[in-house]
């Protein structure tokens, strides 16, 4: 155990997490998503929603500042409509570390996993909502 870090955060997470450098993206993934199928970096965290893992990670982690939108989910598909409060939640984690954070981008369903397979790594977690995957693009640790 390590004093004020997250054990909700895997040795292995912690590892990537430090070897992103800025500009690499991050996918929390929802257990529903490809992750296997869209990159070969893949981390498992079962049993964790994602809000909770964004609680975990956020406190060590920069988004990036250079860019309009640092974090980016999946759009609905035609014919679905999308569960404002999964948003909502992820963005009060968001705002408790980092407020300046620009709006959540969302990307078409086929372009976020196009995007997931450029990222540094997919993190699969045990998130059940529906369009609960996130990108999260890591900045620059401040001074």
């Amino acid at each position: 155990m390590l004093i004020g870090i997250s054990p909700l955060l895997s040795p292995e997470l912690l590892s990537v997490l430090y070897r992103m450098g800025h500009g690499d993206e991050i996918v929390l993934a929802d257990a529903h998503f490809p992750g296997e199928s869209c990159n070969a970096r893949v981390i498992r965290a079962d049993g964790l929603g994602v809000a909770e893992l964004l609680d975990a990670i956020l406190p060590l982690f920069a988004l990036d500042t250079y860019v309009d939108s640092p974090v980016i989910m999946m759009e609905a598909v035609p014919g679905d409509t999308l569960d404002p409060t999964v948003e909502a939640s992820y963005r009060a984690v968001i705002d408790k570390y980092w407020p300046e954070t620009p709006s959540i981008e969302r990307f078409a369903r086929f372009a976020f996993y196009e995007r997931a397979r450029q990222a540094f790594a997919v993190v699969m977690t045990g998130e059940t909502a529906k369009y609960g995957n996130v990108i999260l693009k890591k900045g620059v640790t401040p001074v």
